[in-house]
């Protein structure tokens, strides 16, 4: 199997395991403005319309990849209330940035919701965000730049307040800090399509040191972590998207689509399934989606 292939597949099969799992991500209870667990259904909704929005912004899947991704990022929309649950969040928590973060997938596919868009402008003109890790504002940043609101932040500046702004020693780094890292390549690339968004000495350092790191989380089976390594190759100015690292990852995969998080058994039925690892699939959307438009000559 190309490399191409393998890319393409490993997307297509989690996205089609989403597509045939979401009503296990819907909300159980009426959810208002003011969650009760923000992490269980709000912020995974907020991922897999991430992961859906690239689909279609590449364009690089099939016709059958296309469409699921649409109804995935409709029914998400949906949860949402078509934006309402956003909009009341917003603006009875001005300091929160979360209901920005989820728009901004929305927004990049087309659906927007008014009275969001004047509280979103509203409160960046306020700049009165809470305090956020470095990279979080990054995040902060790309979402003001993909819904459309003019900014002047300072992108060099903001990626040098990060760890992997500093190009610290490589062997510096541990579980949690890799996270932030990729995070941080995310936010600054906008998952892919500004490569040029990386400083040049930082772009390097990637590309010396992710083979080192996708290896090591290769081999503790720490599935969730290497397919976001390998979003962050795929982003690079040069894309490094490399058949020996994507092998392993591939055959972790279920043949279902599921993608386990780690190498511990997976357990439970359908739905405890889905909740378990419906982000690792999500991971496995973006980081095929990302390879594969890089290896079809996407972005500059």
């Amino acid at each position: 199997m190309t490399t191409t292939a393998l890319v393409h597949d490993v997307a297509a099969r989690a996205l089609a395991w989403l597509h045939e799992n979401r009503g296990f991500g819907a909300f159980t209870d009426s959810a208002t403005a003011d969650l009760n667990d923000p992490d269980g259904v709000y912020k995974p909704l907020c991922e897999v319309a991430l992961a859906t929005s690239l689909v279609l912004r590449e364009g690089v899947a099939g016709s059958t990849q296309l469409r699921h991704a649409r109804e995935v990022l409709d029914f998400a929309w949906g949860q949402m209330r078509h934006g309402d649950l956003l909009y009341e969040r917003q603006l009875r928590h001005a300091l929160l940035t979360d209901p920005l973060e989820i728009y901004a997938p929305f927004a990049r596919a087309g659906h927007r919701h008014a009275g969001l868009d004047a509280v979103l402008a509203h409160t960046s003109a306020a700049d009165s965000m809470t305090e956020v890790l470095p990279n979080r504002r990054l995040a902060v940043a790309n979402a003001h730049r993909v819904v459309g609101i003019p900014r002047d932040d300072d992108w060099a500046a903001l990626t040098r307040a990060t760890w992997l702004g500093r190009t610290p020693p490589p062997w510096a780094i541990d579980w949690y800090t890799a996270y932030q890292a990729t995070h941080t390549a995310f936010h600054v690339t906008d998952w892919g399509a500004r490569p040029d968004g990386l400083p040049p000495d930082v772009a390097h350092y990637l590309a010396e040191w992710l083979p080192v790191w996708i290896d090591v989380w290769t081999e503790a089976r720490q599935w969730d972590l290497v397919g976001e390594l390998l979003i962050v190759s795929a982003s690079l100015p040069e894309p490094r998207v490399v058949a020996a690292e994507w092998e392993p990852f591939a055959a972790a995969q279920h043949e279902d689509g599921l993608m386990p998080r780690d190498g511990e058994p997976v357990v439970g039925d359908a739905r405890l399934r889905f909740l378990n690892h419906q982000h690792t699939a999500v991971v496995a959307v973006v980081a095929g989606t990302v390879a594969l438009s890089r290896l079809l000559g996407g972005a500059p």
